[in-house]
């Protein structure tokens, strides 16, 4: 829980003060973006050359021989700057798909809207006829 709080604090506070800046914010989300996805390549480089590899098989990661964490690490160290940049969410997801989510409860909160206004009238309609039928029994 502690780790959790202390991130969302780190990252709405450099969010806040990297606003200021728009041309760095920018820079540190595009690096972010490219540092985490050279992770992703290049643990998959290392996982198929290790543990998949029949015969000689070249990958991006062969002709350079970095350490196997050097994936991992990258994979970090681009999420924690996505994260303080507030763009993880929206770059691995992507906007478009978060919207049309935010569309899709919004639609719904309408229907629900709907069904509940077509009960209250069959409440009152009911009302109204249980009112003409105990004047139908006091007559």
């Amino acid at each position: 829980m502690r780790i959790i709080a202390f991130a969302r604090h780190l990252a709405e506070h450099s969010r806040s003060k990297l606003s200021h800046y728009p041309i760095l914010f920018a820079f540190i989300g595009g690096v972010g973006i490219i540092v985490f996805w050279r992770g992703i390549w290049h643990t998959a480089d290392y996982v198929m050359e290790h543990y998949f590899s029949v015969g000689d098989v070249l990958t991006s990661r062969s002709s350079f021989a970095l350490p196997w964490w050097d994936g991992p690490m990258s994979i970090l160290l681009g999420g924690v700057l996505l994260l303080m940049t507030g763009l993880f969410v929206s770059t691995l997801i992507g906007d478009e798909i978060i919207t049309s989510e935010l569309k899709k409860e919004k639609k719904m909160v309408e229907e629900s809207e709907k069904e509940e206004e077509k009960t209250v009238k069959e409440i009152r309609a009911l009302n109204r006829r249980l009112a003409n039928i105990e004047k139908l029994l006091k007559k």
